[in-house]
Order: structure tokens, then sequence, then C-alpha cells
């Protein structure tokens, strides 16, 4: 018991040992203990929180656990200073180690929830999170690593000089990807439309299906899914029809020339007294205004008081045929394009364009 080894005796050695092991299986029950606590609790009534501390408990490591009891045991015995500060250095690194594992948990833990609540009112931001919280856990294990790397002696300044010229070398490479990327967040956070939005980007439209990190999906009229990078998208002029409160429509006729001027005075209030009776539309203005070439035009604005582009058609088709009865009752005869032709010696005569080679003019 009195022989020494690397300055310590036997027996010294005997009671740094026990120590150590004692340490090691006071440490495992202990973890052990709170799970099963920590279980039970949640058995009976369930709880995010106990579900996450049960979750950290399990991650405990068990060399982690071993390097704890080794320095419990090292405290008992009078070892070289660099064979302490050994152990020292790995009980750090395993202990940074435990917190990255601890820390990456919380994080994936707080996304879940975050996810869960977004997914269902707004996927894109579900998307975003998701995103950011790899971001998040990429500069949560790099610090873990360079607080590792101070604790080994390592100069971590010139590291993290060097990691910034490579970075910026790493950004010129990628610099579109990384253009799409920072567009995505711009979508997400600015919310210019949404997934299941209607848009319209110069010649594509359709119902926005997905907001990636790097496209965004657009399933167009014809069936087809359109994929648009997200930096040219934001260049674009995007009309967004989903959040349209209600649908200003604008359209025209024309009337023939013989049509009395009576009657021309009529139609701006057979018009306003037919969309005024449509439920779903508000009238807005008719008027006489402008001269064709062959006909007299009319130009009418009224609303719709919905977004919904089927209501829209439904309600023009109803003016449409409305208008065609009202026109009847009063005489009044849509134009079609018409010509009248001058020949010397002929009485001049009016034709369609359709039929102009079948019409003969009579000799005056």
């Amino acid at each position: 018991m009195h022989m020494t080894i690397l300055g310590n005796s036997l027996g010294t050695w005997a009671v740094a040992v026990f120590a150590g092991v004692i340490s090691f299986f006071l440490f495992c029950y202990a973890v052990k203990l709170v799970d099963k606590y920590l279980s039970m609790l949640l058995e009976r009534r369930s709880s995010a929180v106990t579900g996450l501390i049960l979750d950290l408990v399990r991650q405990i490591n068990v060399y982690f656990i071993f390097l704890l009891a080794l320095l419990i045991g090292s405290s008992f015995l009078n070892l070289p200073a660099r064979l302490s500060k050994i152990i020292s250095v790995l009980v750090i690194l395993f202990l940074l180690f435990q917190i990255g594992l601890w820390g990456d948990k919380v994080i994936s833990y707080w996304l879940n929830i975050k996810i869960k609540k977004k997914v269902t009112e707004d996927p894109s931001t579900a998307t975003m999170l998701s995103a950011f919280g790899f971001m998040g856990k990429l500069l949560f294990w790099g610090i873990i690593v360079l607080i590792g790397l101070e604790n080994m002696g390592i100069d971590v300044t010139t590291l993290i000089a060097g990691l910034g010229i490579g970075g910026i070398a790493v950004a010129l490479a990628a610099q579109n990807i990384l253009s799409d990327l920072f567009a995505s967040w711009s979508i997400v956070l600015d919310k210019p439309f949404l997934v299941g939005d209607f848009i319209v980007i110069d010649d594509f439209s359709g119902n926005v299906e997905h907001i990636g990190l790097k496209t965004t999906r657009i399933r167009s009229l014809t069936g087809e899914q359109v994929v648009i990078s997200n930096s040219d998208l934001l260049k674009c002029r995007i009309r967004n029809y989903k959040r349209m409160c209600e649908r200003r429509v604008v359209f025209t006729f024309g009337v023939a020339f013989e049509t009395p001027t009576e009657k021309l005075k009529e139609i701006p209030n057979v018009v306003k007294d037919v969309i005024a009776s449509i439920e779903g539309a508000r009238f807005d203005r008719a008027h006489f205004a402008s001269y064709g070439s062959y006909s007299l035009n009319f130009e009418v604005v009224y609303y719709v008081l919905s977004a919904d582009y089927n209501l829209y058609m439904d309600i023009q088709q109803k003016i449409n045929l409305s208008l065609l009865e009202e026109f009847k009752k009063m005489g009044v005869t849509l134009a079609y394009p018409v010509q009248t032709i001058y020949v010397a010696g002929m009485k001049p005569v009016s034709v369609s364009v359709e039929g102009l080679e079948k019409i003969e003019p009579k000799r005056g």
C-alpha cells in the first residue's frame, strides 16, 4: 500500500478509483430515477414542458457521466499538471457536447410548437421557421465548437479570420443560391402573397402551392406546375387576386347609328336598372362614350362585390342577357360591322362586311 504510482500511493489510488466508480453509478442511478419520475408524471398529466425536460434527461451522454466520475476520482490524486490538464479539457469538451445536445433539443422543441401553430394558418411561415431553425442550430453548434477549440489552446481569432475570408469566397460562389434564400425570407416576412393565393406574374398565372427556400411553385390554370426562383419572382410585378375585395368591371357595347336620340338618352338608365337588380353587383356609371366606325359606343362600369371570378362571369352573363331583352323591347339594335360603298352612277348601299360579296348594288 506504500508503493507509489505517479506520485500517489496504492491506498490513494484505491480511494480515487472507489470514489470514481461510486460517483459513476450514483450519477447513472440519479438519471434513471429522474427519468422514471418524469415518465410517471407525464402519464398522469400530459405537459409539453415535462416532456421537454424528460427528453433533455434522456439526452445525457454516458461518456459525459464517465468523465465526471473520472474528474471526481482524480481530485483525490496528485497528478502531473499535464495529465490533470488533459482530464479537465476532456471533461469541458464533453460538457460542451452535452450542452450542444440539449440546445439542439430545445431549438427543435420550440420549432415544433411554432410550426404546428403556423402550418394551418400560413404554410410559408412554417417553411421559413424550419430554415431559421436550421440556421439557429448551425450557429449554436458553431459557437460550441469555437469554445471547445479555445479550451484546447487553439487561437480562435485567427481561425475566425480565416473562416471570414473563406465565407466571402463561398458567398461569391453561391451568390445565386443565397439571393434566392434571402428572397424567400423577404417573401415570408413581407408576405406579398401566401400559399393558396391566386397571382399573376408576367405571362404566368395560378395558385401558389409552395414557397421554398429557393423556388416558389405555382399551379397554373392549365394544370401544369410553374417553378420560379424566388429572386426572379421579386423582380416581377405581382398581381394578387386573392386580396381583391371587389372587382371593377368595364365593358362596352355599340348600337346602330340609326338609333333615335331619345332612345340613346334612355340607354344609360336601362343599364343602371339592369345592374342594380342583380345581387352582388354595384352600378357605377354608364355613358355614351364615343363614335365608332360603325356604331355609337357606350361604356359601362360596375363592381362585383366579391373576388370570385366565376361569380363575376355569372353576373356579366346576366347583364348581357338582360340588356338584350331590354334592347329588343326598346327597338334598339346592337351594331355590327357595316360599310357604305359609293360607286359613280349608283346609289350608296350599306352592306355588312361579311356579306359584301353577296350583295349587288342596284343601278339608279
